[in-house]
């Protein structure tokens, strides 16, 4: 066999890539075995991809390092946290890259700060790159403050910096999308140089090494405000003009996704093409008081009247609003169970930890000939039944009587005139349904029974691989003027469904559709097909998870990646875009 010298070239190419990581960061901290780093290299949900090395920084000068030494070998490069995300956005997807693959996750590095004094303390944060949602929900807790997303993401373990590089959605509609105008990142510019980029509106220094010792340290020499590039106003750390946007009910465009042009700004929607360092964030107080309303109704149109009012008719909207249908409740009731337990009886603080232990033995497992395909899971779900009933009876009530229930929370002045509201309205004869006021255990529960939904069909679907097909998880945003909610699916599309299962936050109008297909159905057809319908309602999507590999980024979104990463260098084929370097000016 002749020798091949293209590959021969590469493979010393890459031992002297490996050999400089190693040099910079220590063996330990660099792992190239394949079978060792699989886990970093495969999605939450689906995906995997090939990697040089998955390499684990400590430090956010050895992070800088390390983007040096990659740039300068012309190697891709992909930044990730937990990996916690939905569509493969933070891992390699597939063995057709055009040069080697360094992961560098960034979880080592996991320090928050408080910005502020006295009664102004923890009012912001700064976090770097690795901080997790939970992490910061218990140091704000002693302040009476929570951070933008709660219940959720965080007990995934989800990074802070991960949900703004991808404009993160979430449960809480007075919020909206992760989003702050101020962070620090890096970037390879069209000429092909690494440069650092400081727009915390923070003083750290002038040098590389000064910016990210200082923030590091939490050595801030000023705290202020960053002038917008327009000159209009101080940039934002969170999206305050949301409440705005989710109130205008009569507006023909969605509240919120991922690719809206609005919320496409440097580290926020960045999906990975830059390199995030820290960013600085608003965090809310806590209210004082909150009530829980659980609404039953069979009538979609009721539902659709419901949200306009609430939105539209309080002293402040709701803090949320989640959906559920009457078959995403059995479902979550029956194959969501043992999580349900596990968060009650843990609590979310140990759940991050719980999930990353299962992973691993997920991975273990695979690879047993012993071991039946989704073991764990068949495990799990075989000793939830011997769990007890643990939902409400008033729930269970409702589950009879109802196929849309809807969790509304409401906060401190506004309880009492949402009362009042819901009253006079379920007394009108056109809005037939009925609601009560959650007390604090029923409260607990339903937002619960609420948050497991959204595993319960990866669960079934697990369990029941023999005999049912693919799972095709949705998550779509509806105009705000759209009364239309409620899907209607052609006899051509439903044909090809085991189950089609419908949650999500009804207050913003974006909704999670989890289709389990039939065994012999064509997952990319009945996509495809979807895809078509959706478009035609003027939906958009996705809604919050981003378009990692399995969407194709809009124009808008895919001029802003190439703007961002004009080499091609972070995260290539990020929204089906091209994965091939792009030389711009580098000659």
């Amino acid at each position: 066999m002749e020798d091949n010298p293209a590959a021969s070239a590469d493979v010393a190419k890459n031992r002297a890539l490996l050999q400089q990581l190693e040099q910079l960061l220590g063996h330990h901290r660099v792992i190239s075995d394949a079978q060792r780093n699989e886990h970093y290299r495969t999605g939450f949900r689906s995906g995997e991809g090939s990697a040089v090395a998955v390499v684990f920084p400590e430090t956010l000068m050895q992070l800088w390092h390390t983007l040096e030494v990659c740039v300068e070998a012309g190697a891709i490069i992909i930044m990730q946290a937990a990996n916690t995300g939905l569509t493969e956005g933070s891992t390699p997807n597939g063995h057709d890259y055009d040069r080697p693959i360094v992961v560098i996750n960034t979880l080592q590095m996991n320090s928050i700060h408080l910005l502020g004094d006295g009664a102004h303390r923890g009012e912001q944060i700064v976090a770097l790159p690795g901080a997790t949602l939970h992490s910061l929900e218990k140091l704000l807790a002693p302040l009476q403050r929570s951070p933008h997303s709660e219940i959720g993401s965080s007990c995934l373990g989800a990074s802070i910096v991960g949900g703004i590089a991808n404009n993160s959605g979430g449960a809480l509609c007075q919020r909206g999308p992760a989003y702050t105008e101020l962070a620090v990142y890096a970037q390879v510019n069209a000429d092909g140089h690494l440069q650092l980029i400081n727009h915390l509106g923070i003083d750290l220094g002038e040098t590389p090494q000064e910016i990210l010792t200082n923030l590091e340290n939490g050595t801030f020499f000023q705290v202020g405000k960053l002038p917008h590039p327009t000159g209009a106003r101080a940039r934002m750390a969170s999206d305050r003009d949301y409440v705005a946007r989710v109130q205008d009910v009569d507006a023909d465009s969605p509240a919120r996704f991922n690719a809206d042009p609005r919320r496409l700004f440097e580290a926020s929607g960045c999906a990975g093409k830059v390199a995030v360092f820290a960013v600085r964030l608003d965090t809310f107080p806590i209210p004082e008081r909150t009530r829980t309303f659980y609404i039953g109704s069979n009538d979609a149109d009721v539902f659709a009247r419901l949200r306009r009012g609430l939105l539209t008719e309080l002293p402040s909207i709701p803090l949320l609003g989640e959906y559920l249908h009457r078959d995403m409740f059995d479902l979550a009731a029956d194959y969501g169970k043992d999580n349900f337990y596990t968060i009650e009886k843990l609590g979310t603080r140990r759940m991050p930890r719980f999930f990353a232990l299962k992973g691993r033995i997920d991975a273990w497992l695979e690879k047993q000939t012993w071991a039946p395909r989704y073991f764990s899971d068949r495990l799990l779900q075989r000793l939830s039944r011997l769990l007890p009933q643990h939902l409400p009876e008033r729930m269970l009530d409702y589950r009879e009587k109802y196929q849309h229930h809807l969790i509304v929370k409401i906060a401190d002045d506004s309880i009492e005139p949402a009362q009042q509201w819901l009253q006079g309205f379920f007394a009108h004869r056109d809005n037939t349904g009925d609601f009560f006021a959650c007390d604090a255990k029923e409260a607990s529960k339903a937002m619960l029974h609420r948050f497991v939904s959204a595993g319960a069909a990866m669960r079934y679907q697990a369990v029941h691989c023999r005999t049912v097909g693919e799972l095709l998880p949705l998550d779509i945003a509806l105009r705000r003027n759209d009364m239309d909610w409620e899907e209607k699916l052609p006899a051509e599309i439903a044909d090809q469904l085991e189950y089609r299962l419908y949650y999500g936050h009804f207050l913003c109008n974006v909704f999670h559709q989890d289709y389990i297909l039939k065994k012999d159905a064509d997952p990319a057809a009945v996509k495809k097909a979807m895809l078509k319908l959706l478009d035609s309602r003027g939906a958009r999507y996705p809604a919050e998870h981003n378009v990692g590999h399995l969407y194709q980024a809009p124009d808008a979104q895919t001029s802003f990646f190439e703007q961002l990463d004009p080499t091609n260098t972070f995260n290539p084929g990020i929204g089906k875009t091209d994965k091939h370097r792009r030389c711009c000016n580098c000659g």
